[in-house]
């Protein structure tokens, strides 16, 4: 499939910065990356963390940021006062699905519960038909590949059916991940279960 054109990904990550620099570092390489490509950064509006780390590269590289943050949270002074727009939400779901509304694909990074919880409502968005938009994980240092393996046993034990297991993207480095996301086509299945 030709590559199409991304004019918007969300990427789901840390607010914290995590253990390994490499975690850092591959959030800022995305972030050149986007800006370079000219595709706008749609993320949850902190300036702490992995989040900080990504949207300040974007911007640093000439880029644009899109942050939806909730009102809670920007009053802790976690709402990154530089982006392109900033959007404040009242709750966690209408930050999600404000997200997932402008986005052409999803990015998930190193996170937490947080980040876990917002990247799979969106796969099974897509498993389930509600939006036909591609779904990445950048497995950064490895830190991904006890879920990978936990995604392969769902499938084994009949859980997940092989195309649905598709429908995560995985990648190790950034550019590779975008180029992924940019031909990615829709699964169909006729029968999801016997």
């Amino acid at each position: 499939m030709p590559p199409r054109r991304l004019s918007a990904v969300a990427v789901y990550c840390g607010s914290n910065r995590g253990a390994d620099p490499a975690y850092a570092a591959a959030a800022a390489t995305l972030g050149r990356l986007l800006a370079e490509r000219e595709i706008r950064l749609v993320y949850g509006g902190g300036h702490v963390g992995l989040m900080g780390v990504l949207a300040d590269s974007v911007l640093d590289s000439g880029g644009h940021a899109l942050g939806v943050i909730t009102r809670a949270l920007d009053a802790r002074e976690v709402g990154h006062r530089g982006l392109t727009s900033l959007i404040v939400v009242e709750t966690m779901h209408e930050r999600k699905a404000a997200m997932a509304d402008v986005a052409d694909a999803f990015i998930m990074l190193p996170g937490g519960y947080g980040t876990l919880d917002e990247f799979f409502e969106v796969v099974t968005w897509t498993q389930l038909g509600i939006h036909a938009k591609a779904c990445g994980l950048l497995d950064v240092a490895g830190y991904y590949t006890p879920l990978r393996a936990q995604l392969d046993a769902a499938v084994r034990d009949g859980f997940v059916i092989p195309a649905h297991r598709e429908l995560v993207i995985t990648e190790s480095e950034p550019g590779t991940l975008l180029d992924r996301l940019a031909t990615w086509a829709p699964v169909t299945v006729s029968k999801w279960v016997d």
